[in-house]
């Protein structure tokens, strides 16, 4: 979500309190920052071989490989494009009160966003990709999958540097969420649907309001938050504008350096899993038997895996009067892509959970799956999943409480199964992230520090507007959904702006505005497009 400069600004600060962009980073950061970069993508690699080493695997054909290659190297340069575009907006108050050095405060900040990408749950990576459309998914490491993977990536990364290098601000979140909604919409086209057939709508709302009301949150709680702190904090330091180049006071220094540290971590634990979600679609399609299930499953919780699945089996069809089909998997398909349900789905949903429990209790343990058997195992245990999940919303079946529990529990022992985050892939996200934190991130902070409100930003303003951000994000990433970071920043400068009485620059509002209008659209537009390109090429 790039925030860069604006050619007109209508009143910028005074150049005394202007903090000093010109020293440029010495050659040993140059030399620091290629080591990295370096050591992160021979550590992916490594890790890549050492998984598949260890299951013996033996290479027929390169083809898989150098597909996986490309497709990692385009998700990590999302997330390094999204770090330029993002992160920076943790630290424009920080520099604009001169509480840290700009690129001290930058690597800083970059660091924070590290450690926020490994700490994070994995609950937003796994919503992202419940917005894809299902057949999609199940055929991920078809040529389909890799056309949807790269085309919903491009998309995203052709359009965040073209915003970017115009001067647009634009969202991350929402180009990403439009580049996958423009795929599922596609798809759905060309196999002869209505093309609001392939979205999630339900999900594409709930996410669409999580963005929606983020930069309001953002507004008003940080212009409420300043007012408070006037109402009961009565320094009158904290509400002026910086003096030179001078810090501030060491408590209100120690405040503002909290709050970065705050909204760069949880800048990283949320933009970080989209990338995360991605990269395991792609590992799922292209190494489905090193990745497509949790391996470190210990052999008992399989063996009560299939206890959970018998009984779920048994509640269910004490709910239908019809037998249990041959072949539950097209009814699911066809509900999952429709959501309209059948008498045949409960019987569907009972025969592919018995399926997957008998399964699972014959192989012993998730690692004993064999590698042929991999991929069709995690297909069917996706399909019930997203299955209960979809009745469960739409209230499909009027279970009783023992039977919902029983469907909830097996739900959930799915998961543990299916969803997994490498540590290796968190580390992988983590470097591009923070690498990209110290790209560009001029930009972005001059806009935020100088062209939302017509006046210098305050200590207290910039604490208001970073508290409001860390907590949002923070909440959002608890919650599992995307939110904009640049927009809930940038809103909450607006707003302490406003509250303070400064004013606003409308040119730079009525731009983030016409970026808020304009991305989703776009995206929808462009990764449709290159989705229907690729499949004709692949």
């Amino acid at each position: 979500m790039a925030t860069p400069s604006f050619t007109a600004a209508s009143q910028a600060p005074a150049s005394s309190a202007r903090p000093q962009f010109d020293k440029k980073p010495g050659l040993l950061t140059f030399v620091m920052f290629f080591a990295v970069l370096g050591s992160g993508l021979l550590f992916t690699a490594y890790s890549l071989m050492h998984d598949m080493s260890e299951l013996g695997t033996v290479v027929t054909t390169w083809t898989p490989f150098l597909l996986l290659g490309v497709a990692l190297l385009i998700a990590l340069g999302f997330e390094f494009v999204n770090g330029f575009h993002d992160t920076a907006n943790a630290v424009a108050t920080v520099i604009y009160t001169h509480s840290l050095p700009p690129n001290f405060a930058v690597a800083w900040s970059g660091f924070f966003n590290f450690l926020g990408v490994l700490l994070s749950s994995g609950a937003v990576a796994f919503g992202i990709i419940a917005l894809l459309p299902v057949e999609l998914i199940l055929q991920v490491g078809s040529s389909a999958g890799f056309a949807m993977i790269f085309a919903l990536l491009i998309a995203a990364i052709l359009w965040n540097l073209g915003t970017w290098w115009l001067g647009l601000p634009a969202s991350s979140s929402h180009t990403l969420i439009g580049s996958i909604i423009g795929v599922g919409v596609a798809n759905a086209l060309m196999h002869g649907r209505d093309g609001t057939s392939g979205v999630d709508w339900a999900q594409a709302t709930k996410v669409g309001y999580a963005l929606l009301l983020s930069p309001l949150i953002g507004f008003a709680f940080a212009a409420l938050l300043l007012l408070a702190l006037r109402a009961f904090v009565k320094n009158r330091a904290l509400y002026k504008a910086p003096k030179g180049d001078a810090p501030p006071p060491w408590w209100i220094r120690g405040m503002l350096i909290l709050t970065c540290t705050g909204v760069s971590f949880a800048h990283g634990s949320n933009d970080g899993q989209k990338g995360m979600g991605l990269i395991m679609l792609i590992l799922v399609g292209t190494l489905p038997m090193a990745y497509a299930l949790n391996r470190t499953m210990p052999a008992d919780q399989a063996l009560q895996f299939a206890a959970v699945a018998e009984v779920t089996q048994q509640a269910l069809m004490r709910n239908t009067p019809l037998p249990m089909p041959t072949d539950p998997r097209p009814v699911l398909t066809d509900y999952m892509r429709s959501k309209e349900a059948t008498p045949q789905l409960i019987p569907a949903l009972a025969a592919l959970a018995g399926h997957i429990g008998n399964e699972v209790k014959g192989y012993g343990s998730l690692s004993k799956v064999p590698a042929e058997a991999m991929g069709n195992v995690r297909n069917d245990m996706y399909l019930t999943s997203e299955t209960i999940r979809l009745m469960d919303k739409n209230k499909v079946g009027n279970f009783d409480a023992d039977t919902t529990d029983k469907l909830q529990l097996f739900k959930q022992q799915i998961d543990n199964a299916t969803r997994f985050i490498p540590l290796w892939v968190k580390i992988a996200v983590a470097i591009a992230l923070g690498l990209g934190t110290m790209v560009g991130w001029k930009r972005i902070v001059v806009t935020v520090g100088e062209k939302i409100g017509k006046t210098h930003l305050t200590y207290a303003q910039g604490a208001s507007a970073e508290t409001v951000a860390m907590l949002t994000i923070g909440a959002a990433d608890m919650f599992g959904l995307p939110v904009s970071t640049t927009h809930v920043l940038s809103s909450g400068v607006a707003g302490t702006m406003v509250a303070n009485g400064g004013g606003l620059q409308m040119k730079t509002i009525r731009n983030l505005l016409m970026a808020w209008v304009l991305t989703l659209p776009a995206a929808i537009v462009l990764s449709g497009s290159l989705y229907w390109l690729f499949t004709q090429l692949f």
